[in-house]
């Protein structure tokens, strides 16, 4: 592996001279984007504040394309690295325009003018959010995820190597979380630049990041690929989950499974059982699910959701004993609801179940 572009090497950070978290040793490679997740208040803003010395590190060191960054001068570093971090800006008679191109500063002279150069490239920044419409508008009158899109153009706009945000989708609605992120992906991608953020939304975490550091306690917990930290049982423990799931397949969170016996047998395959396994669990009505196969898409949500399920290797015939655990449940259950099966050469048994859920009068076939 090539030689790290940015490292933080037996880094401390805290307040007031109190260290918070200590033995930071995190490399990160040219272009990868790097997400900070953990529970609020464990740590995630003061990393980010100290990589960027706006708090005083407490202990190791943080280099930056091999140099210390408690070296490079603040014009030096702003041409290198840029931040975006949640405090609320409120400059006074400033347009989008004005606040974009405070980006340029690092690269004009002491009267801070603006070439035509540095022009095209406030007005390119700002059209890669998707806000040139907002140019004109003053910053202080528009809404928090228009100025969140203006402040990563201004972040643009110096053209750096490195950019760090802190909770960047905060106040962005669904669109324009996913269009902040790709504009990032894109930007690291295609002009290496380094991204390192932290993200409430950890389903976008999972998706978008190269790497995860995982924040919780006096040191960081986990650091790898999402696939490797992404797994529900490490996601419980950093989050300290006991009313819900995380499923790593989809990167979704799931409310907890409704408690109690089965009351509902569902009889589903294919991803046909999904949408009745969640209505079920809106009406808290507990159920059970069979039979699913293991790779099933019904069986990744029917596992966190159904109070039990009768399951079956892939690419098997059914079981004489799968087969004689769904029987049970239909029998158990006052209803069997079907919402469609697709019957093959491996599953054919399935027809033997919802005929016999028929003959008892509890099936109810959904179209």
């Amino acid at each position: 592996m090539a030689d790290s572009y940015f490292q933080m090497q037996d880094l401390a950070v805290g307040y007031n001279k109190k260290i918070l978290i200590h033995d930071i040793c995190i490399q990160i490679q040219k272009g990868e984007i790097i997400t900070l997740i953990g529970p609020n208040g464990s740590g995630k803003s003061t990393i980010l504040k100290s990589i960027t010395r706006q708090l005083k590190r407490l202990g190791g060191a943080v280099h930056l394309d091999g140099r210390d960054i408690q070296n490079l001068s603040y014009k030096e570093l702003s041409t290198k690295m840029a931040v975006v971090l949640t405090e609320r800006m409120k400059p006074e008679l400033m347009t989008c325009h004005d606040i974009v191109a405070t980006g340029r500063y690092p690269y004009t002279g002491k009267l801070g003018i603006l070439t035509e150069e540095d022009e095209d490239k406030v007005e390119e920044a700002l059209r890669s959010v998707h806000a040139l419409d907002l140019g004109h508008r003053d910053f202080n009158r528009i809404s928090d995820g228009q100025r969140q899109r203006v402040l990563l153009a201004r972040a643009i706009c110096q053209e750096p190597e490195i950019i760090i945000l802190d909770e960047p989708t905060s106040f962005l609605d669904i669109r324009h979380k996913l269009e902040l992120l790709s504009i990032l992906r894109k930007m690291a991608k295609e002009k290496e630049i380094t991204v390192i953020m932290s993200l409430h939304e950890i389903d976008l975490a999972q998706k978008v990041s190269d790497k995860i550091i995982c924040v919780k306690g006096e040191t960081i917990s986990g650091f790898g690929t999402p696939e490797e930290i992404f797994r529900g049982d490490r996601i419980r423990e950093l989050y300290e989950v006991d009313n819900g799931f995380f499923d790593p397949c989809f990167g979704s969170i799931e409310l907890a499974r409704p408690t109690g016996d089965p009351e509902i047998f569902i009889l589903s395959a294919c991803g046909t059982g999904v949408p009745v396994y969640r209505k079920l669990q809106k009406e808290n009505i507990p159920f059970a699910a069979g039979i699913l196969y293991t790779n099933d898409i019904d069986y990744q949500v029917a596992k966190l959701l159904a109070s039990a399920v009768v399951t079956e290797e892939p690419f098997s015939e059914i079981s004489d004993a799968s087969f004689a655990g769904a029987m049970e449940w239909i029998r158990k259950c006052k209803r069997v609801v079907c919402p469609g099966v697709r019957i093959g050469s491996c599953n054919r048994r399935m027809e033997e179940l919802i005929r016999a859920a028929e003959e008892m009068g509890k099936l109810e076939r959904l179209k």
